[in-house]
């Protein structure tokens, strides 16, 4: 699978420890930076992320800054992106199984790198169950979301 990824640098550490595990699972990554500990801005570094996402370059993204809700806020602006905010792995199962995202968002400051490991563990191998037999409640549901998504986000040329 390929991955975009992206941080400012209060979550680049915990970005690279990520990439290894991700590697080592066979996927491919794209680092939309930052690769540094200098302060960083984080939407220079998320926005083109998520558009690489949202346009199909990269099938999912993790990104990482220091809580999590400004990565979060940055890519949900862009039509075609559903990131959530996962600080534990039963929040990273659901936010697959129930809810499609296809960007996961994580604290490097809030969450250590064990419990950050074992989320995205999860939350790559997690399915939706929106495509399973029985899954019509979560399709329902997502589809309410792109229906909004739709609505009012502008879709990209």
């Amino acid at each position: 699978m390929r991955i975009a990824m992206a941080s400012d640098h209060a979550g680049r550490s915990l970005k690279e420890e990520i990439k290894v595990l991700l590697r080592a699972g066979g996927h491919e990554i794209s680092d939309f930076g930052t690769d540094t500990d200098d302060p960083a801005d984080l939407p220079d570094h998320v926005y083109p992320a998520a558009l690489a996402v949202a346009r199909g370059e990269a099938d999912r993204g993790i990104f990482v800054d220091g809580v999590g809700y400004g990565s979060a806020m940055i890519a949900n602006k862009i039509a075609g992106i559903y990131a959530a905010v996962c600080q534990d792995p039963f929040c990273a199962e659901l936010a697959r199984s129930h809810s499609d995202t296809n960007v996961l968002c994580l604290g490097g400051k809030i969450i250590g790198s064990a419990i950050a490991l074992e989320i995205v563990r999860v939350w790559m191998a997690t399915d939706w169950l929106g495509d399973a037999d029985g899954g019509e409640k979560y399709a329902r549901r997502v589809n309410k979301v792109k229906d909004i998504d739709a609505r009012h986000l502008v879709p990209l040329a």
